[in-house]
């Protein structure tokens, strides 16, 4: 190796003598002399071979000298700049100097893509990109990831430090944040960083340190825009716990620990049972009961949104079945579609066939779809999805409104046939006047067009009151009865029922 180094060095000095200036001006002479020592046949061999031999140790000393991956100015691909990690990693052990990997991530893209369109989420993103790279030298490594991450890496340093770190993702921010021009408008934009000192992660691999950012980022992302995380020894613990719950969650998937409880809805009009919403719960053999807000994040990570959908709507159709064969029949279940699932062009003749194995019709299933997906820009498969299981005959629920200023138009385009009043709205509303003008708005509207409508989150006998006397058609909530398991239900619609005649009638107001 150290035989190499000595002949590169050789060769590179040939090479800076025969291109400097003084050498140059010696070949005229160095050609006359040849020739009056050589004749022509020296001559000849002198003006054809030296340019030859210049030219060569150029070449080769420009393949010696060529920068190192990375260290050319722009971005690269994602190819090369895992070439350069690698590259970057191995340095940093051999020399025992300082290094960081960076995850940065243009906050709330989500948002400005569904209010600004495509092409102008792109400029921000190239905006992004571009102040991000001014803030680093010339000799780091940067790649985008997706349209609004970057990843970093820094050449080792001798006093690279957490301080330094801080300071150098707090000047990325400040690039970041200046307005974007956008249509004539300044757009302020925020990114969240995670990094990871090449010092705080001396045993794992390249790929384990850019995890380790990555991970540091997640954290940053939870705890609000525009923060900033570095990697340590706790959030290695926290992301292994992440990761175990992941695959559990999988596993849960399979066992079938994680299924559907069912929350009834009752007609304020007859006071009967008009259907129930099938709600994710997680059975854990050592946590308990999970809710959704603990399980779903991984999901969504994982892309087992659609797995976990197709789980729901088994258990759910089961159920309907099982009613049905009890002479319990319920007739409506409503089940949440998340957005990956409407996304996904072969929904209708899926569910087309799970409907007809369960010898169930399509107007038996409510389609529950959050208002923010309705509120975000169009999307034809989305838009063919939802209008194609209207068409079909299902019940298009639009969830949680007033939430996520879905327009009238966009209700319309998606043939809703009913709305479930978030429960923001109707908690205290029968003592609260401003909450009560609210909700009697909503219903007027809902009235006007012609809309089925679902309060949630009724929790008292004077809520559920004046619901009912402000012409709300069903109400759900812990005032009728918490979510429960399939084996529960069966018991509590037979006692609901037999209480039903004992009960006084909660009806609309007449005249």
């Amino acid at each position: 190796m150290r035989n190499h180094s000595s002949i590169d060095r050789f060769i590179r000095s040939l090479n800076s003598v025969f291109n400097s200036p003084s050498a140059l001006a010696f070949i005229p002479a160095l050609s006359l002399g040849a020739f009056w020592i050589g004749g022509e046949r020296a001559l000849v061999s002198i003006a054809l071979g030296l340019p030859l031999a210049i030219t060569g140790l150029g070449a080769f000393s420009s393949k010696q000298t060529r920068p190192r991956l990375g260290r050319s100015v722009g971005l690269l691909s994602n190819d090369d700049f895992a070439s350069a990690l690698n590259e970057v990693f191995a340095e940093t052990c051999r020399k025992g100097e300082d290094s960081a990997c960076f995850a940065v991530v243009l906050d709330d893209y989500t948002q400005l893509l569904d209010l600004h369109g495509q092409a102008a989420a792109n400029h921000v993103a190239q905006q992004f990109c571009a102040r991000v790279m001014s803030m680093i030298r010339t000799n780091d490594c940067a790649t985008r990831v997706g349209g609004n991450k970057m990843m970093v890496v820094l050449r080792p340093a001798g006093q690279l430090d957490l301080e330094a770190c801080i300071q150098m993702s707090g000047r990325m921010q400040s690039a970041v944040e200046e307005p974007i021009m956008l249509n004539g408008t300044g757009v302020y934009m925020s990114c969240s960083i995670g990094f990871c000192l090449s010092g705080s992660f001396p045993d794992g691999s390249a790929m384990d340190w850019r995890d380790a950012a990555n991970n540091a980022l997640l954290e940053a992302q939870q705890n609000g825009p525009s923060t900033i995380r570095a990697f340590s020894s706790e959030t290695r613990r926290r992301a292994q716990v992440r990761s175990n719950l992941r695959k559990e969650f999988e596993t849960a998937l399979d066992s079938g620990e994680i299924r559907p409880w069912f929350q009834p809805q009752i007609s304020t009009d007859t006071g009967r049972v008009t259907g129930f919403e099938a709600l994710a719960r997680w059975e854990h053999p050592k946590k308990g009961v999970l809710g959704p807000n603990v399980f779903l994040p991984f999901a969504e990570h994982a892309d087992l949104m659609g797995r976990l959908g197709q789980t729901m709507r088994h258990y759910a159709f089961s159920a309907m079945r099982d009613w049905d064969q009890a002479e319990l029949y319920v007739p409506r279940i409503g089940i949440n579609f998340s957005s990956d699932e409407l996304r996904d062009p072969g929904l209708i003749d899926r569910l087309k066939w799970e409907l007809d194995q369960f010898d169930l019709t399509p107007d038996r299933l409510a389609v529950e779809v959050l208002e923010t997906v309705f509120s975000r820009r169009p999307d034809d498969v989305i838009t063919r999805n939802v209008t194609g299981l209207a068409t079909m005959g299902c019940c298009i629920d639009l969830d949680d409104f007033g939430t996520g200023h879905a327009s009238i138009a966009s209700i319309k385009r998606f043939n809703v046939s009913r709305i479930k009043i978030d429960r923001s709205f109707v908690a205290k509303a029968d003592q609260d006047p401003s909450q009560q003008q609210l909700a009697s708005a909503i219903l007027t509207m809902a009235e006007r067009l012609n809309l089925e409508t679902l309060a949630e989150g009724v929790e008292t006998p004077g809520e559920h009151a004046l619901m009912a006397q402000l012409g709300c058609d069903h109400v759900q909530g812990f005032g009728i009865s918490k979510p429960m398991p399939v084996e529960k239900t069966r018991d509590w619609i037979m006692s609901y029922r037999s209480k039903l005649n004992r009960v006084p009638k909660i009806g609309r107001e007449t005249g």
